[in-house]
């Protein structure tokens, strides 16, 4: 599964400090995490993947919140954020002439960025809610880099006159759920659905128009 993965095949190529045992057992942790979540994933089922003793887990690691912490949160910063800001940024840092376009183009890059970190993403959607730490992470790194350059976009297209008189936060917070909710249903939710995806990047942004869009 992580060799699909891009944002963690770069973690392991950035990370020296690993040691073999530890990069097994971070992989093995990744996997489980991600297929089984947090709380349903034992130290015990672990060790038996990465198929060394549960006590060496616990000379890297003194619980298991320290080897989940380990995996996502010292990444946000130096690897994680920088990875998927840069990639967003094609479509934040592009010019459209209209604010449809945009969002369109945003649906697709976030689809296929998900297609490449599906691991990443169900580990930081199962986990994000129920740990401080996470959240702040996400929130510092992510979450407000890029709700900044949204709220400049979208009072662009309104200066524009394509987007009807509403709070610019309103309207970001209206685009990115239902962006956010299609990826949602797509790949964590009902992965399995015969999905037409380019059809349903179509619906959601026409749905997301004619609420905020003027004619």
């Amino acid at each position: 599964m992580l060799e699909d993965d891009n944002l963690f095949k770069h973690l392991f190529d950035q990370e020296e400090k690993l040691t073999d045992k530890q990069q097994k057992i971070v992989e093995a942790a990744i996997e489980m995490f991600a297929e089984k979540g947090y709380a349903a994933t034992s130290t015990s089922q672990i060790a038996k993947k990465a198929g060394v003793a549960e006590g060496t887990i616990f000379r890297h690691y003194k619980t298991k919140k320290d080897l989940l912490l380990s995996i996502v949160s010292p990444t946000m910063a130096k690897m994680i954020a920088p990875f998927v800001i840069r990639d967003l940024n094609k479509v934040l840092d592009a010019k459209y002439d209209r604010y449809e376009d945009f969002l369109k183009a945003l649906l697709l890059n976030r689809h296929e960025f998900l297609k490449d970190n599906m691991t990443a993403f169900r580990i930081l959607i199962q986990e994000i809610p129920f740990h401080p730490e996470l959240k702040e992470q996400f929130k510092e790194h992510i979450a407000e880099k890029v709700f900044e350059k949204l709220i400049r976009l979208v009072d662009l297209y309104k200066e524009k006159g394509q987007i009807i008189d509403l709070p610019t936060p309103a309207v970001v917070r209206f685009s990115a759920t239902s962006i956010f909710g299609l990826l949602l249903v797509r790949y964590l939710f009902l992965p399995e659905a015969d999905w037409n995806d380019e059809k349903e990047i179509e619906m959601t942004v026409e749905m997301v128009m004619k609420g905020i869009g003027k004619e």
